[in-house]
C-alpha cells in the first residue's frame, strides 16, 4: 500500500494543471461551462446594478446575493441525494432547461420596464433553484472524468473555468449594462445555458451499474446525513469552509455598494473590479501545483484566508483604483486557493456512491454561509457603515482561522476509496424481498482476554464504519459463559440497505477490518450470520 501511495504521490507532482483538458469529455464540458459561467457573472453584474437602480438600500442590494444562493440552503439535500439515485446527465439537461426560462422570464421583465425588487428577487431565486439543483450532480461527475491523480488539478480547473468567466463575464457584463441595459445580459446567460446542454445532450457517460433496486430520495437523504455525521474528516471540512466562506462573504455582498456609493463608479468600473478578482484566481490556478508541492493543504488554506482578508480590508480603505485591483487580484489568488483546497478535500475523503450527498452538504454550508454572511453584512453595513463592515469582516476571517486551527484537513494523504467488493455474498435460503426488513448481521469473534483491549479499540472504528456505510444501530457484546466469545450485531434498515452495503465497503475500509480481525483465535474466520425481521400476523 505505501508502495503504491508513493507512486501516486509521484504521479500527483507531475500533473500539470492543465492536464485535465486532455481528456475530450472533461475538455468539452469544461469550456461549456466555462461560456455558461460568463453569462452567470454578466447576470450577476446585472442583478446588482439593477438592484442598486431600483433602490438605494444596502440591504436589498445585498439581498440579491443572498436570493441566488439561499436555494442552496433549501434544497442541497434532495439535490444530492437525486443526483445519486438517478441519471445524473438527464437531471442535469432538465435544470439547464429551468434556467433558460428563468434568465429568460427577468429578461423579458427588464426589457419592459416591469421589473421591481420583488420580483428581481423572486428570478434570482427561481435561477439560484435551478443552480442548486445542478452543482451536486457536476461535483460528482468530475471524479468520473479524469484519472485519480489528476483531480486535484481537474478540481482547480474547474474553479479556474469559473474565474475564468470572472475575469471577462464581470467587465463585459459591466459594459453590455452601460450600452443596452441589464436586460441584455440576462438573454445572454438564457442563451448560455444552451452550451451547457449541447454538450450534455452529446456526452453519454458510463451507466451506473447495480444488481439493487434504486434508493427512495428519503431514504438517501437519510443515509447521506448519517455517512456525514460518521465522517469526522468531512466535519472538518464544513467547519472550515463554514468558517471561511461566511466572513468573505463580506466582499461579495458589499462590492457593488462600495463601488457605487463610495468609490463612484458605473457599471463598467464595478464589472473591473470583478474581473481582477477573476483573474487573480486564473493566475492563482496556474501556479498551484507548484504551491502544493511546497505547501500542506492546510498551510495553503492560511495563507489563502490571510491573503483575502488583505483584499477585503483593502476594498475598505483604498480609494486608489489601480491600487485596489491589484489588491482584489490577491483576492482572487487566495480565493481559488481556499476553495480548491476545501473541495479537494471533500472529494479525497468521499466514496463515489454517495459522494454527490456529501457535495450537496458541503455546497449546503458554502452557499448557506454566503447568503446569511451576505445578509448579516448588509445590515452591518447600514448601521455602520460599508468600510467598517468589511474591516469586520476581514478581522473575522483572521479570528475564524485562528479558532479553526486544530480542524486539521485530510488533503497530504491518500485514501483508496474505491469499493473492495470483498464482503461474501449472504447464503439466502428463503424468499428474501429487497424492503423487508430490518436486517441484522451477526459477527462471532474469538478473542484472547490478554488481547481483548486491543479488539476493543479496533473496534471503535468498525462501529464507525457500519454506522457510516449504514446500520442503523450497532453493539459489540461479550458471552457471560465463555470470555473469549464476543459478538458484534449492526442493524439496517431494511435488506437491500445491507446490500448495498456490500457495495460501500472500501479498501481502506478493509485494512480497518483486518486490524480488527488480527484478534480473532483459530483458522476459520469469524461466524457470520444474517437476520431478517419477521412480522407477526395481527
Amino acid at each position: 500500500m505505501s508502495l503504491q501511495r508513493e507512486r501516486l504521490n509521484d504521479s500527483r507532482n507531475s500533473a500539470s494543471a492543465w492536464s485535465p483538458l486532455r481528456n475530450s469529455v472533461f475538455r468539452a464540458l469544461w469550456i461549456a461551462t466555462v461560456v455558461s459561467n460568463i453569462g452567470t457573472w454578466m447576470q450577476d453584474v446585472g442583478e446588482s446594478w439593477l438592484m442598486t437602480s431600483l433602490s438605494a438600500s444596502p440591504v436589498l442590494v445585498a439581498l440579491v446575493e443572498t436570493a441566488g444562493a439561499l436555494p442552496v440552503v433549501l434544497v442541497a439535500l434532495p439535490a444530492g441525494a437525486l443526483a445519486d439515485i438517478v441519471d445524473r446527465r438527464r437531471l442535469l439537461l432538465f435544470m439547464q432547461g429551468w434556467m433558460v426560462v428563468a434568465a429568460g422570464a427577468m429578461g423579458v421583465l427588464a426589457l419592459m420596464g416591469q421589473m421591481t425588487p420583488s420580483r428581481l428577487l423572486s428570478l434570482t431565486f427561481l435561477l439560484g433553484i435551478g443552480t442548486a439543483m445542478s452543482n451536486p450532480a457536476w461535483q460528482a461527475i468530475t471524479p468520473e472524468l479524469v484519472p485519480a491523480d489528476e483531480l486535484p488539478a481537474a478540481i482547480a480547473l474547474s474553479g479556474a473555468g469559473i474565474n475564468i468567466a470572472r475575469a471577462i463575464g464581470p467587465a463585459l457584463g459591466g459594459f453590455i449594462v452601460a450600452a443596452s441595459g441589464p436586460w441584455a445580459v440576462f438573454f445572454l446567460n438564457g442563451v448560455s445555458f444552451i452550451a451547457i446542454m449541447i454538450v450534455l445532450y452529446r456526452w453519454q457517460p458510463a451507466p451506473r451499474k447495480s444488481k439493487l433496486p434504486s434508493e427512495e430520495i428519503v431514504g438517501a437523504m437519510r443515509t447521506g446525513t448519517r455517512y456525514l455525521r460518521h465522517s469526522p474528516e468531512l466535519q472538518t471540512v464544513l467547519i472550515r469552509s463554514g468558517i471561511f466562506v461566511v466572513c468573505a462573504s463580506a466582499l461579495w455582498a458589499l462590492l457593488a455598494q462600495q463601488a457605487r456609493r463610495h468609490l463612484g463608479l458605473g457599471s463598467f468600473g464595478y464589472g473591473l473590479l470583478l474581473g481582477c478578482i477573476g483573474f487573480g484566481a486564473v493566475v492563482g490556478t496556474w501556479f498551484l501545483p507548484k504551491i502544493r508541492e511546497r505547501l500542506s493543504m492546510n498551510a495553503l488554506v492560511a495563507a489563502g484566508t490571510v491573503g483575502f482578508a488583505f483584499a477585503t480590508v483593502s476594498l475598505a480603505y483604498v480609494h486608489e483604483f489601480a491600487v485596489l485591483a491589484v489588491a482584489l487580484a490577491v483576492g482572487g489568488v487566495a480565493w481559488i486557493a481556499v476553495l480548491s483546497s476545501l473541495n479537494v478535500a471533500a472529494q479525497i475523503v468521499t466514496p463515489s456512491w454517495v459522494r454527490a450527498r456529501v457535495m450537496a452538504v458541503y455546497l449546503l454550508v458554502f452557499f448557506g454561509g454566503l447568503a446569511g454572511g451576505s445578509a448579516v453584512w448588509g445590515f452591518a453595513a447600514a448601521r455602520v457603515g460599508v468600510s467598517t463592515a468589511l474591516l469586520f469582516g476581514a478581522v473575522g476571517l483572521l479570528v475564524g482561522l485562528m479558532a479553526s486551527w486544530r480542524y486539521r484537513l485530510v488533503g497530504d494523504e491518500d485514501l483508496s476509496l474505491t469499493p473492495s467488493m470483498h464482503w461474501p455474498e449472504p447464503i439466502v435460503m428463503i424468499d428474501a424481498e429487497p424492503e423487508e426488513g430490518p436486517a441484522i448481521t451477526v459477527m462471532e469473534y474469538r478473542i484472547d482476554p490478554k488481547t481483548a483491549d486491543g479488539f476493543l479499540q479496533a473496534m471503535k472504528e468498525m462501529k464507525r464504519i457500519r454506522q457510516r456505510d449504514g446500520a442503523i444501530r450497532w453493539n459489540l457484546s461479550r458471552d457471560t459463559a465463555d470470555p473469549e466469545r464476543y459478538v458484534e450485531t449492526f442493524v439496517t434498515e431494511s435488506w437491500a440497505e445491507h446490500l448495498r452495503q456490500h457495495e460501500r465497503v472500501t479498501a481502506e475500509d478493509r485494512e480497518a477490518e483486518q486490524r480488527a480481525r488480527a484478534f480473532h483465535l483459530g483458522p476459520e474466520p469469524p461466524k457470520i450470520t444474517h437476520l431478517i425481521a419477521e412480522q407477526l400476523p395481527k
